[in-house]
C-alpha cells in the first residue's frame, strides 16, 4: 500500500522525492475524483443547454476597474503559506518525520521564505492589475452559461462534502472521536461517503438554485458524475489502505474465481495508512512497526466498490439521454448507490446500532433511505413528465 504519493513513486520508479511525502494517496485520488466530476458535469450542462433544457443567464460585470485591497491580501496570504510551509519541504525532508499532518498543523516553517513568496505573489497580482485596467472602466451585461458555474460548484462541493464526510465519520465512531477529537478532525483518513454525498449534494443544489439552474436537472447532471467520482475515491481507499476494508476472509478462493489474482479475493493491506495490523478489532494484539500488515487477510471491499461504481457509471452514462423526466436519472442513481452499498456492507467492517433488536450499520440505514428516496423521486418525476406530455398534447389538439 502507498500512504503517500512519495511511497508510490519510490516503489514503482525508484525515485526518492521527499517533498511528495506531503501528498496523501487518498487525498490525491479524491482530488482526481473532483476534477473528473467537474468535467463530466460540465459536459452534461453543455448538452442540456444545447437541447434547450437549461438556459444561460445574464449578470452585470465590471471591466477595467482596479482590483480591491482584498485581492492583494488574499494573494499575499497564499504566498506566505506556500513559502512558510511548502518551500522548506524541498530542502529539508526531516520536517516530515512526524508525518505530513503533524507538520502542516504545527507552527514549524520558514519566515523568510514566507515573506519572499508573499512579496512575489503581491508583485504578480499588481502586474495583473495594471494590465487589466482601462482608462474608462465600464460595467457590461455578460451572458453566463450554466457550465461556467462549475468551478464554484466544485469548490463548494469539495468543502461541504469533506466537512460532511468528517462529521458523519465522527458520529459513526463517536467513542474514538471523544478519545482523540483533535486527531479525529485533522487525520488524513476517516471520511464517510454518505456524509460527503448528503452535505456535498446540499451545497451543490444551493449554488445551482442561486444561479438559475433547476434543482432536478442539477441532480440529473450530478448523478453519473458522483458515481464515477465515488469509484475513483474508493481506489484511493484501496491503494492507501485507509481501513475501509472488509471482514476477515480465511476461505480459499473458489475455483470459478481462479481467473483473478489472489489479492482480489483476500488481502492483508501491507504498509496501510491506517497503521492497522489487527483486522478483528482487538482480539489479535500486534505491533504495526514489527508486522506492518493485517495479520489475517480481509475482503478488499474498496476495490470491489470501485469496480461496481465505475460499471454503474457506465450504465447511467448510456441511459442518460433516454431518461426524460427531470430528476428521474438521479432517482435511478440513488437506487443504484443504495443497493450497491447495502450489499457490500455484508462483508465490510463497520460499527452497528441497536434498533429494535436489529443491528444495522450507519451505511445500511442510509442505504435503505436512499433507495426509497430514489424510488419516490423516480415515481414523482415520471408523473410530472406525464402531466407535461399530456398538457403539450392537449395544447396541440386545441
Amino acid at each position: 500500500m502507498y500512504p503517500t504519493i512519495y511511497d508510490a513513486i519510490k516503489d514503482l520508479f525508484g525515485f526518492n522525492i521527499p517533498f511528495l511525502q506531503i501528498a496523501n494517496t487518498f487525498g490525491f485520488f479524491v482530488a482526481i475524483a473532483f476534477l473528473v466530476a467537474n468535467y463530466i458535469m460540465s459536459i452534461e450542462l453543455q448538452r442540456k443547454e444545447v437541447e434547450g433544457i437549461l438556459l444561460p443567464t445574464t449578470k452585470m460585470e465590471k471591466i477595467g476597474y482596479p482590483l480591491s485591497p482584498a485581492d492583494y491580501v488574499v494573494n499575499a496570504m497564499i504566498g506566505f503559506v506556500l513559502g512558510y510551509k511548502i518551500l522548506p519541504l524541498l530542502f529539508d525532508s526531516s520536517l516530515l518525520v512526524g508525518g505530513a499532518p503533524h507538520y502542516l498543523f504545527s507552527s514549524d516553517g520558514n519566515w523568510i521564505a514566507g515573506i519572499l513568496m508573499a512579496g512575489l505573489l503581491l508583485f504578480l497580482k499588481w502586474r495583473e492589475d495594471k494590465k487589466q485596467r482601462l482608462l474608462e472602466p465600464k460595467t457590461l451585461q455578460v451572458v453566463v452559461h450554466p457550465w461556467q458555474h462549475m468551478g464554484y460548484i466544485t469548490l463548494v462541493a469539495a468543502v461541504t462534502g469533506i466537512f460532511g464526510a468528517k462529521i458523519f465519520h465522527q458520529l459513526e465512531y463517536w467513542d474514538d472521536f471523544i478519545a482523540d477529537p483533535i486527531g479525529g478532525i485533522f487525520s488524513a483518513s476517516g471520511l464517510t461517503f454518505f456524509g460527503g454525498l448528503i452535505c456535498g449534494g446540499a451545497g451543490v443544489l444551493w449554488v445551482a438554485k442561486k444561479n438559475g439552474i433547476g434543482v432536478r436537472h442539477m441532480l440529473d447532471v450530478g448523478g453519473p458524475a458522483m458515481m464515477l467520482a465515488y469509484g475513483i475515491g474508493r481506489l484511493g481507499c484501496h491503494f492507501s489502505g485507509d481501513g475501509d476494508w472488509g471482514i476477515v476472509n480465511n476461505t480459499h478462493k473458489p475455483s470459478w474465481f481462479s481467473f483473478v489474482p489472489d489479492w482480489f479475493w483476500a488481502y492483508n493491506y501491507p504498509n496501510n495508512v491506517a497503521h492497522e495490523c489487527d483486522p478483528t478489532g482487538g482480539s489479535m494484539p500486534c505491533n504495526f512497526e514489527s508486522t506492518p500488515y493485517l495479520q489475517l487477510p480481509v475482503f478488499p471491499t474498496p476495490f470491489y466498490e470501485a469496480l461496481a461504481a465505475i460499471a454503474l457509471f457506465g450504465i447511467l452514462w448510456l441511459i442518460r439521454k433516454q431518461i426524460k423526466p427531470a430528476g428521474g436519472l438521479f432517482g435511478i442513481y440513488l437506487m443504484m448507490v443504495g443497493a450497491e452499498r447495502f450489499l457490500v456492507e455484508k462483508i465490510r467492517v463497520n460499527s452497528t446500532y441497536n434498533l429494535f433488536g436489529f443491528h444495522p450499520t450507519q451505511a445500511e440505514i442510509i442505504s435503505v433511505v436512499l433507495f426509497i428516496a430514489g424510488l419516490v423521486l423516480w415515481v414523482y418525476a415520471s408523473k410530472k413528465q406525464k402531466n407535461i406530455n399530456s398538457s403539450v398534447q392537449n395544447d396541440g389538439n386545441i
